[in-house]
């Protein structure tokens, strides 16, 4: 079949890619479509076209996959936030295992490391503690939107159509946060309205309303309000705080982030407290967690339970073991090894993590965690060489980012040699690269994927490695 760019073709789907979009073959050459599933006939439009690959956009399903089943949100052919919906649950956790696979195979070369089967999230809707929305001032219509003359392009609150920076769609109902939120955004989608404050343009850089955040606590049912705006003007979001607290008495934090960078982030350069505290508490196992806006935890509460105990029957410690944690972040991870070992240092770039660590570990009466902040290639050395003697490591807890680790990084860990490795990824292809790095020091024993993240491509891995 000859592909040109630009001309539609009849394409059968073949699997799913890494990123999450259908593969189709024809005459062996690749074309990568999103939103089509194994088992399509799609109609494609050529929109790339490479010397090894292309990319289509889906025009129609002229046969559906038998494996469709209806997205129950109905913004999902549009938002860039759950592709999947259209995918059984059961299909996503097997497609999931099999980019695992197949990253550690050809992009590692590694090919007899068992992979275990997905340990399903416990919920698959309303299992996100953290949700930001975007303000515009001229929403996108969707296709069925643009039928109807009474709606116009005024101010929206919601998700971004994908590939998009200025596009958000105004969303009324997001399944996968707890059904609070949705009544609470609904609220403030009112509010900014009636306030006759413009929303933030991002190609004018004019206007006040930037983004909404919500986060939720499973354990105790609170939620903090973030909203994030261009200047000050603390009446006005004093005025939206008494309406939500009085409505909403789970509601205990409400905060104000203010920037006027330029650049689409929900970080303020400052932050006020308009009314309630600063932070709201999350408990995973018995552990307790103060989180304030910018802080970092994982978004799926259940799941990160799941997932750190498996780093801590991977990790086999028992009372005599000295851990280093490197990416250590807010210091969830050494705090929930910390009963179970004789001391752990994790080692933390950003300053507010170790900060938020700290105190995390002193709520937790937890006085065996040292964090320290800095560049792992720099403060690495300096921990491990004190006084000219180099201190025992016998676990190791990798946790990078999806960037994966620095091959500085990599090496320092095979001079330290300690006996046991355990690698969380939250990037399969990057897994499979740096555990081909440690491989000529390091044996992988397993691979266990954890799902944080329903209907989409994202995957936790749990891999636990022993010195050779």
């Amino acid at each position: 079949m000859s592909l040109k760019k630009r001309k539609t073709a009849e394409l059968d789907i073949l699997d799913l890619a890494f990123g999450g979009k259908g593969i189709a073959k024809p005459d062996g050459f690749p074309v990568f479509v999103d939103r089509t599933i194994p088992g399509d006939r799609a109609l494609v439009r050529i929109i790339k076209k490479k010397k090894k690959y292309a990319e289509g956009k889906l025009i129609d399903l002229i046969v559906p996959s038998p494996l469709r089943q209806d997205a129950p949100c109905s913004y999902a052919n549009y938002c860039g936030g759950c592709r999947w919906q259209s995918l059984p649950y059961k299909q996503q956790l097997r497609y999931k295992k099999n980019h695992v696979k197949e990253s550690l195979e050809h992009i590692g070369l590694l090919k007899d490391i068992p992979v275990k089967d997905v340990l399903p999230s416990g919920n698959i809707l309303g299992f996100r503690n953290k949700m930001e929305f975007s303000c515009s001032n001229r929403r996108w219509l969707t296709p069925e939107e643009l039928q109807n003359p009474d709606i116009t392009k005024d101010f929206g609150l919601g998700l971004h159509v994908p590939g998009t920076f200025d596009k958000v769609i105004d969303i009324k109902n997001c399944l996968i946060q707890p059904e609070p939120g949705n009544k609470i955004l609904e609220d403030i989608r009112c509010f900014i309205k009636e306030s006759e404050t413009p929303a933030y343009d991002l190609k004018t850089h004019e206007g006040f309303w930037r983004f909404v955040m919500l986060r939720n606590s499973v354990a105790y049912g609170t939620w903090m309000v973030n909203i994030v705006t261009k200047t000050d003007n603390n009446s006005l979001l004093k005025k939206l705080a008494d309406k939500l607290m009085e409505r909403y008495p789970m509601i205990t934090s409400f905060v104000n982030n203010v920037t006027a960078r330029k650049a689409g982030v929900a970080t303020g350069e400052y932050e006020n407290v308009i009314a309630g505290e600063q932070y709201i508490k999350e408990k995973l196992g018995n552990f307790i967690f103060e989180i304030s806006a910018n802080s970092f935890f994982q978004t799926n509460t259940r799941g990160a339970e799941t997932l750190y105990s498996l780093v801590s029957h991977y990790a086999e410690l028992t009372g005599k073991e000295n851990v280093l944690d490197l990416y250590s972040g807010t210091g969830t991870i050494p705090i929930w090894l910390s009963r179970d070992a004789k001391e752990v240092t994790g080692i933390e770039i950003v300053e507010s993590a170790v900060l938020d660590a700290k105190k995390n570990a002193q709520i937790n009466g937890v006085d065996n965690c040292r964090f320290h902040v800095g560049d792992i290639r720099y403060v690495l050395p300096e921990l491990f060489n004190e006084a000219g003697e180099k201190k025992q490591c016998d676990v190791m807890i990798i946790d990078p980012p999806r960037a994966g680790m620095h091959k500085d990084v990599v090496s320092q860990v095979i001079d330290l040699a300690p006996e046991k490795i355990v690698y969380v990824s939250c990037n399969p292809a990057t897994l499979a690269r740096d555990l081909s790095m440690l491989a000529t020091d390091y044996k992988a024993i397993e691979v266990q994927p954890v799902d944080m993240f329903p209907h989409t491509f994202h995957i936790e891995s749990v891999a636990l490695l022993t010195h050779i």
